[in-house]
């Protein structure tokens, strides 16, 4: 049975979800979810993560909100991903690759990272507006519906002001996914083009995309989440991350941290959406578009480093 743990720190409250089966199943509802992987882990599974002053003491897969400073509510749940190394891009075996997935080369995440379980919603986003801090200029939701779907026609700046305000919100400091985290986090521990491995067949239990969606978007957390206890990596909206766009990841960082260099009136995109095929939701498979571009397939998630 899941165990519900509240903890004052300084400025506030803190609510962490856990789970005494895996992190993972617990947040499936119970059902097997295949353990989390860590290749070559900086920090085994048995010891206790280091948490923030003040919060219990989070362990890799653990799912857990940041209540609000001030007045009700809390920010959207999180996922504690393990520190570990991966090999980010695609071989130049593999089918539908694109050349600016290269040349491949292996990235440490050295670190606790807090993802977002779920693409951001519209219940979540509405918290943002009605405090002022997000415009609601854009509000059509195309007939898609709203409540638990992933809120669309966001640009990256607007994905931005979000992640602003939630850090305001909760005195923690909340950001975009870096495009090498977002990987890692797609991957959980694969190799092959998707989280699930090699078989295309597959992506329909995992995502929302051109073939099973219906031309709209899907309220989160109805397809099966990767080995890592998160939801819609592949597909349902293609997600913003913070980095500015390269042709290749020639002289990238191999630290997890963001590239702000090179042309960035254009930012990545990742993880395919509603209307695009499987090729486009694989793991490896980047995008970009101007940091103003507004669509109904755009959305993100957010995270934190703990």
């Amino acid at each position: 049975m899941a165990k519900i743990f509240i903890s004052h720190r300084r400025a506030g409250l803190a609510l962490l979800i856990g789970a005494g089966l895996s992190a993972a199943s617990a947040l499936a509802g119970g059902a097997p979810v295949p353990e989390v992987p860590q290749p070559e882990p900086l920090l085994t599974e048995a010891e206790p993560a280091t948490a923030p002053i003040g919060h219990p003491r989070l362990r890799v897969g653990e799912v857990f909100r940041d209540v609000f400073l001030t007045g009700r509510g809390a920010g959207p749940e999180l996922v504690v991903l393990p520190p570990g190394r991966f090999i980010m891009g695609s071989p130049e075996t593999e089918p539908g690759r694109e050349a600016g997935e290269g040349p491949q080369r292996e990235v440490e995440i050295g670190y606790l990272l807090a993802v977002g379980k779920y693409e951001v919603t519209w219940d979540e986003w509405s918290l943002c507006v009605a405090d002022g801090a997000c415009e609601a200029e854009f509000q059509s939701d195309h007939g898609f519906g709203r409540g638990r779907r992933p809120v669309i026609e966001v640009s990256w700046e607007h994905a931005q002001e979000y992640a602003r305000w939630l850090s305001k919100r909760t005195g923690q400091p909340y950001r975009l996914l870096s495009e090498a985290e977002w990987e890692y986090a797609a991957r959980a521990g694969s190799e092959g083009p998707w989280s699930f491995g090699e078989d295309m067949s597959q992506i329909g239990e995992y995502g929302w995309y051109s073939l099973n969606a219906e031309s709209m978007t899907h309220p989160v957390g109805q397809k099966a989440p990767n080995a890592f206890g998160l939801y819609d990596m592949h597909g349902n909206v293609v997600e913003w991350v913070e980095d500015c766009w390269a042709d290749s990841y020639e002289g990238a960082p191999v630290d997890g941290s963001a590239w702000t260099e090179g042309d960035c009136t254009d930012r990545v995109m990742r993880g395919g959406s509603w209307r695009t095929n499987p090729r486009f939701l694989r793991s490896a498979f980047r995008f970009s578009t101007a940091w103003s571009f507004r669509h109904t397939h755009i959305g993100f998630r957010v995270a934190r480093t703990l």
